[in-house]
């Protein structure tokens, strides 16, 4: 079960075309490499800008030099999840400006809850739908280069 949590302003074009108005810089975090490599080369196809990282440290890392407009997190990452990861990116610059996605195996309510109650803009499921993610993404806002 996917949910949005809260509706983004921004460009309600489709995702067939990569022009610029909707292009953003997207992190995606994921400990599983093949996973996290194929939705990048996803968002990549689809004229995004995008970085992963399989770990916390490396995730932060990469948000302090590309100051994204939308995270892509999942949450069971190991030695620090991804509701403590997105409290810390918050706190980055840029971090209040950026839109946090769960993207997650975990799909029971509580999951939902606990996303929504961390301040993620939506909860969706693995695996995932990419026509709902690349909405949620080209919704975002936050045009801060």
């Amino acid at each position: 079960m996917n949910e949005h949590f809260e509706k983004q302003p921004g460009p309600s074009g489709g995702s067939d075309s990569a022009d610029a108005a909707t292009t953003r810089r997207v992190l995606v975090v994921d400990d599983d490499l093949d996973a996290a490599e194929a939705l990048a080369e996803l968002l990549s196809m689809n004229g995004h800008e995008v970085r992963l990282a399989t770990a916390a440290d490396e995730a932060l890392m990469h948000f302090r030099t590309m100051k994204p407009q939308v995270a892509v997190l999942d949450i069971g990452l190991p030695l620090m999840d991804g509701y403590e990861l997105q409290s810390r990116m918050r706190t980055l610059p840029g971090g209040s400006d950026c839109n946090y996605i769960a993207l997650t195996g975990y799909g029971t309510q509580s999951a939902h809850e606990d996303s929504r109650q961390a301040g993620f803009h939506a909860h969706l499921v693995k695996p995932v739908d990419l026509k709902q993610l690349l909405e949620l993404i080209e919704r975002s806002t936050g045009e801060r280069r």
